[in-house]
């Protein structure tokens, strides 16, 4: 069994900023990717950011500049540092993560982010 535990999200004004946490636990051999995906209210998932397990990363064009994505493979553990929050960030965020040699993906159980202006 393995399960992936957020923590971090809230609320803040324009222009704060959040981290947020995301810890793997369970049968682990291996992580592979692992990435942040948020859902605003009425919209699809989509995809915010992701690191490989060498650390290479990618970003969604609208938070280039402002989020970073890190992890740390001896905590299991992926984070996201959000500065300068726009309310459009507002959204559901999940954490995912490919791990073991079946590559299956899990997910989180989600975090609200708002952010006010």
């Amino acid at each position: 069994q393995v399960q992936l535990v957020e923590s971090g999200g809230g609320s803040v004004q324009a222009g704060g900023s959040l981290r947020l946490s995301c810890e793997v636990s369970g049968s682990i051999l291996s992580i592979f990717s692992m990435g942040w995906y948020r859902q605003p209210p009425g919209k699809q998932r989509e995809l915010v950011a992701a690191i490989s397990s060498r650390g290479d990363t990618n970003y969604a064009d609208s938070v280039k500049g402002r989020f970073t994505i890190s992890r740390d493979n001896a905590k299991k553990t992926q984070y996201l540092q959000m500065n300068s929050l726009k309310p459009e960030d507002t959204a559901v965020y999940y954490c995912h993560a490919v791990v073991n040699s079946a590559l299956t993906g899990y997910w989180g159980q989600g975090t609200q982010v708002t952010v006010s202006s």
